[in-house]
């Protein structure tokens, strides 16, 4: 039976990588006859040419479509614009940049057609491409989640994977404000295979994963998936109030024995400090309820500002 593969390309400024992964993706699919496809390009807000490369692919092949954001929403919303346009059969997301070899699409295919519902990859060794600085806060985001959320990423896992359509329909119910995608798919479960891959050279521009993105991710990823920093506030609490108790026999002592207790400094260094850990909490706090307070509002995840997919499908 004809199988449909949607494949999805979350895009923000790579208007000199739009061609070449194009080309890329479309060899492979043409070394496959028996499968049909299709390539949605997903531009979250791009300020360069990166729309204009796609809509002079869109005129000469009617298997691309494209959806464009009215800003940039974040790579997981526009995942997440994909999933709701896709009509495959099942869908495989990949970045533009040539990091993620197209040459793995028929093993992900043959994986899926073997009944795993989620075929993911993750970097097998470390990225030659990437400097040493990025692969320690690349291991160090992963370790983070893993440690303080209730989902396990394996170290490099990639945004390069296929997912059946019963897994496309679970995610699309998924309501969820600036949703974490990867701790999203580990969530869903279903019957999920890991391949190792060895990422590519970047094809043309930057990487868009700043160590400050990063630590942003983290964050997002273990305030979706975990209370632990919560949990970890209230042992903190408990354990200072337990060493401000220890605190009381000095105190006694110094009464007794006459001695003052001395103080402007090191009264100061105490407020200080208690002051520090209270904001501490207090942010944790904030975290979580702020991520409410964005929820409850129900604005939309994104805002389409142009496609092609109502006018050809």
């Amino acid at each position: 039976m004809p199988n449909k593969i949607s494949v999805l390309l979350p895009v923000f400024n790579e208007e000199l990588n739009i061609e070449p992964i194009y080309s890329a993706i479309k060899s492979v699919f043409d070394a496959l006859p028996e499968t049909s496809y299709e390539i949605i390009f997903a531009d979250d807000g791009s300020t360069d040419h990166t729309m204009a490369a796609i809509k002079k692919i869109v005129q000469q092949d009617s298997c691309v479509f494209y959806v464009s954001f009215s800003r940039n929403f974040g790579k997981d919303n526009a995942l997440m614009a994909g999933l709701q346009y896709s009509t495959g059969d099942a869908l495989i997301t990949m970045d533009a940049d040539l990091q993620h070899p197209p040459e793995m699409i028929p093993e992900l295919i043959e994986c899926w057609k073997n009944g795993f519902e989620v075929v993911y990859t993750f970097r097998e060794d470390k990225n030659q491409h990437a400097g040493f600085f990025s692969q320690i806060t690349s291991k160090l985001f992963y370790k983070t989640v893993n440690r303080l959320s209730d989902v396990n990423l394996e170290n490099g896992i990639a945004d390069y994977r296929l997912m059946d359509r019963k897994v496309i329909n679970s995610l699309l119910q998924m309501n969820e404000n600036n949703p974490f995608f990867r701790g999203l798919l580990k969530w869903a479960g279903f019957k999920q295979k890991g391949i190792p891959y060895k990422p590519g050279a970047r094809k043309s521009g930057d990487t868009k994963y700043s160590t400050s993105k990063l630590v942003s991710l983290a964050t997002q990823g273990i305030t979706s998936f975990s209370t632990k920093p919560l949990e970890f506030a209230i042992y903190l609490g408990f354990v200072f109030s337990f060493l401000s108790i220890l605190y009381i026999p000095y105190v006694f002592y110094s009464f007794f024995s006459g001695v003052s207790i001395s103080g402007w400094a090191s009264t100061i260094v105490t407020i200080a400090f208690f002051c520090g850990l209270q904001l501490m909490i207090l942010g944790i706090i904030g975290l979580y309820l702020g991520k409410v307070f964005m929820q409850v509002k129900q604005r939309p995840q994104f805002i389409i500002s142009e496609t092609n997919i109502a006018t050809k499908k």
